[in-house]
């Protein structure tokens, strides 16, 4: 069968909620089939047992699992997405779920009549382990990166500080059968990070449009032990991560388009956070986190390949926040 879409479901120790996920996407009304291309990346419990049952009455749900786990979340995504027939791509993972019947209908029908777009988002609601909806105001200052309405475009991305759409309001145009971009950054760039890199892979070739529209859940839990995302960035150092995701991205998006001067400033706060923890402990893991971070991004970003010693431009970037020169 061709299949319009591609539901792209994600797993990984998802005993607990994985059927739910399925649940949500299984009843969605659309005039058009779809498929669930489900990438489980070895769990050790039961989630494997629960999708095959489901799948057993569903031939719609295609099952990948791995022998074996990739050690990379990123690659699971990849591997699982290069797997999708569809014209169009919705994402979720295990842990989260749909909860409107008419997603999927309103953002293919939104695409389909703005093909100036490469993607549409909606609002989300912010749940629990037990799906209930987070009212604490320091937890729900999680959501403040998703706050967004209308057109989002990849200025946007570079300079607001804001996503246009939480990693399971996504519906796109499957780009990854343009061949334009080489899209298997996204599990060379990081082996954890994925939907910031997805996003910039849409923004660069259209527009996302985001919608008011709350049509899914995000599950937050973040505790010591958990298997979620945000339970395991606790135990990562997620600041130092990101700023060499944006080292490697920047990398890549120059040999398609000129870097702006967000780049610029990324590379500068980036320098001066490594700066800061090697003044602070002058051991060889932040030493070699400062060169990283010099490497490239100050060399070439900042100082156009202009000479410069790691030294001098470290005292020069300690002149300048005490406003006695200008970098």
């Amino acid at each position: 069968m061709d299949y319009k879409l591609s539901v792209i479901l994600i797993t990984y120790n998802h005993e607990k909620y994985v059927e739910l996920a399925l649940e949500g996407i299984l009843a969605q009304e659309t005039d058009f089939p779809f498929e669930v291309v489900v990438g489980d990346d070895c769990s050790t419990d039961s989630t494997r047992k629960i999708i095959e049952e489901i799948a057993k009455d569903h031939p719609e749900v295609r099952f990948v699992p791995r022998e074996h786990n990739t050690g990379k979340p990123t690659l699971n995504v990849y591997e699982t997405t290069m797997q999708c027939t569809g014209e169009y791509l919705a994402y979720l993972e295990g842990d989260d779920f749909w909860t409107d019947p008419h997603k999927l209908q309103k953002q293919v029908d939104f695409l389909e009549d703005h093909p100036e777009y490469t993607a549409v988002t909606h609002t989300c609601r912010l749940v629990d382990e037990e799906n209930e909806d987070i009212e604490d105001p320091e937890i729900r200052k999680v959501v403040d990166l998703y706050d967004w309405s209308g057109d989002f475009t990849y200025d946007d991305y570079c300079n607001s500080g804001k996503w246009p759409g939480h990693y399971a309001t996504v519906v796109s145009r499957n780009i990854y059968k343009n061949g334009k971009l080489d899209y298997t950054i996204l599990h060379r760039a990081s082996d954890f990070t994925d939907d910031a890199v997805i996003l910039l892979f849409l923004l660069m070739q259209g527009k996302i449009y985001r919608m008011d529209d709350t049509m899914s859940a995000w599950r937050y839990v973040k505790k010591a032990g958990g298997a979620n995302w945000n339970s395991i960035a606790m135990q990562r150092n997620i600041a130092r991560e990101d700023c060499l995701l944006s080292k490697t991205m920047m990398q890549w998006v120059e040999q398609y388009r000129e870097l702006g001067d967000y780049s610029k400033k990324r590379c500068l706060a980036d320098f001066g956070l490594a700066l800061k923890d090697f003044m602070r402990k002058p051991n060889a893991e932040n030493r070699k986190f400062l060169d990283e971070m010099y490497d490239y991004g100050i060399t070439h970003v900042v100082m156009k390949d202009k000479k410069t010693t790691l030294a001098g431009f470290a005292f020069r970037y300690i002149l300048s926040k005490a406003g006695l020169v200008c970098i």
